[in-house]
């Protein structure tokens, strides 16, 4: 009998190309889930966070698509996950921490006026 993998839960926090149509920004996040999936973890929740200006300018960009995704991925995959996620053009930049919980709702406190 084979030993099962121990799996971890995931916070993902990708940001994608502004620039892209709304079908291929559609495509560039079911590339980012297939690369999840195909490694034998499971998409527990995508949050669709809308377009938002960058702190800071990254290759010319000033804006780009967040997607804040739990997920749950065997351990050992995770850097193969990463290599790949470099390689994808749409995807400007990804921040991925270990989870303790897969938040249903994302909830942001109103920054103080100074």
């Amino acid at each position: 009998m084979m030993k099962k993998e121990k799996t971890q839960l995931y916070e993902g926090m990708y940001i994608v190309s502004s620039t892209l149509s709304e079908d291929a920004r559609n495509k560039a996040l079911e590339r980012i889930t297939n690369s999840i999936t195909s490694r034998g973890g499971e998409v527990h929740k995508v949050h669709d966070q809308g377009r938002k200006k960058l702190a800071y300018e990254i290759e010319g960009k000033k804006e780009g698509y967040y997607f804040l995704i739990y997920f749950s991925l065997p351990t050992s995959v995770i850097d193969d996950l990463w290599r790949e996620y470099q390689l994808n053009e749409d995807l400007i930049r990804f921040m991925t921490l270990r989870a303790e919980e897969v938040l249903e709702e994302i909830k942001f406190k109103p920054l103080t006026q100074s």
